[in-house]
């Protein structure tokens, strides 16, 4: 009886995988679109990395609708317009299922037309500016009221910071950021006096004359921070150039918003102790899953190689878009974003990620202070935050909602109650 269980129940899995490769055209083909080469290579190299584990562990559970998952990997070599001429390689030549790409927002700009018009699907990994919604892109990593609020209010409230350096590299995600940042600073009472940016391009070296007159801001006595959205290789001879001017983190407190612990594996970190991050995820969190998550990676990496939220991002993505694809039965894109509308999976800091109808994920907010190994750690975590497309804090964004699962609109206006078309390149 038990033989004849098994048989029967082992001939009911095969056709159940045989009638879901139907379904799909195997092998399904993940598009990895992140930069190889050139100065972000620093950060999405990892994220390339973290995709070819993903697949290869699903792979290993059988796959996606009874195919194996083949990874097409490209290099757009942190090269924007080369972005959107890669994403259109992989959907038109490779014919790929779905992307999981991109790390600035200039390259994932880039990228938009190209998917839009394909009707292909992108997992946004990483923390940006917000102010924009497309139904062909899921945005995995944090809004700016998941990241950037969360952490001005932490230097206001807990260190009380009276003035601001908003330091950022010279692209659309650092300038709408602080932008952001800007009006709710004015909103909170900090005079347009007390607020210094600065922008720099990628790639920039010498910081010497920025670290002096963030210094010179603080003349006066009041306590200065630095919120920063320098993003790349950057950060090096920022993090440097502070170390070299003496400045400690109880003197000049900086919080960034692209450096976690890929980017301090390449830096001396023993100037940079207490100095902080905010992310929804680190290597240092405790929980059952982080635990497995990072022991695996190390595994397949090297004991040398950490773990940091934009893989977490990718994690929790790249698990619902598997879940939404056996759903649905299908890894047709249409069919598969119906089916991402209320994804939940578990996050690997002991939570519940859960997909909104404007593509956002609710995810925690966390605070991490350097360590001299390189680590953070975490000393504020919030619940679970929803995601929000379009800020509160900029008049023309207030009125704006996103709903793409009851609304089918991206940007509803909520005081005409009309959808506005948007602009690619809003």
């Amino acid at each position: 009886m038990t033989i004849l269980r098994t048989t029967l129940t082992t001939t009911a899995a095969v056709a159940a995988m045989t009638v879901a490769a139907q379904a799909a055209d195997c092998p399904v083909k993940v598009g990895v679109l992140h930069s190889l080469s050139g100065t972000m290579a620093i950060s999405e190299t990892t994220l390339k990395d973290t995709m070819l584990m993903l697949i290869e562990q699903q792979n290993a559970k059988g796959g996606v609708l009874g195919c194996e998952i083949e990874p097409v990997v490209v290099d757009p070599a942190s090269d924007w317009p080369l972005f959107a001429e890669k994403a259109r390689e992989l959907l038109t030549v490779h014919d790929v299922d779905v992307i999981f790409g991109n790390w600035t927002s200039v390259s994932r700009k880039s990228v938009l037309p190209v998917i839009e018009e394909l009707n292909g699907l992108l997992f946004y990994p990483v923390q940006y500016e917000g102010e924009e919604s497309s139904k062909n892109v899921f945005y995995t990593g944090a809004a700016p009221n998941q990241q950037a609020i969360p952490a001005t209010d932490y230097f206001l409230e807990e260190l009380g910071v009276e003035k601001f350096a908003l330091l950022g590299t010279d692209y659309v995600y650092p300038r709408t950021t602080n932008n952001i940042l800007e009006s709710y600073l004015q909103d909170k009472g900090i005079a347009a006096d007390d607020i210094f940016v600065n922008y720099t391009p990628f790639g920039h070296s010498d910081w010497s004359k920025i670290v002096s007159d963030v210094v010179a801001l603080g003349a006066d006595g009041k306590k200065v921070g630095v919120i920063s959205t320098i993003n790349g290789d950057a950060n090096i001879g920022f993090y440097k150039e502070l170390a070299a001017a003496g400045i400690s983190a109880d003197d000049i407190p900086v919080v960034a918003f692209s450096v976690g612990e890929e980017e301090l594996s390449g830096l001396d970190t023993s100037n940079l102790v207490g100095h902080l991050a905010a992310w929804n995820y680190f290597q240092s969190a405790e929980s059952d899953a982080n635990t497995e998550w990072v022991a695996a990676w190390k595994a397949r990496m090297g004991e040398e190689r950490v773990t940091n939220d934009p893989m977490e991002a990718h994690f929790i993505g790249f698990n619902m878009w598997v879940n939404a694809a056996e759903a649905a039965g299908t890894t047709d894109v249409d069919a598969v974003r119906g089916a991402m509308y209320g994804q939940e999976f578990p996050n690997l800091t002991g939570g519940t990620a859960v997909m909104l109808p404007n593509h956002h994920l609710a995810k925690p907010v966390l605070i991490g202070e350097i360590l001299e190994d390189g680590q953070f750690d975490i000393i504020s975590q919030t619940e679970e935050v929803p995601g929000d497309a379009w800020t509160d804090f900029l008049p023309e964004s207030a009125v704006l909602k996103s709903d793409w699962k009851e609304l089918g609109c991206g940007m509803y206006n909520t005081e005409t109650a009309s959808c506005v078309q948007m602009n690619s390149n809003y």
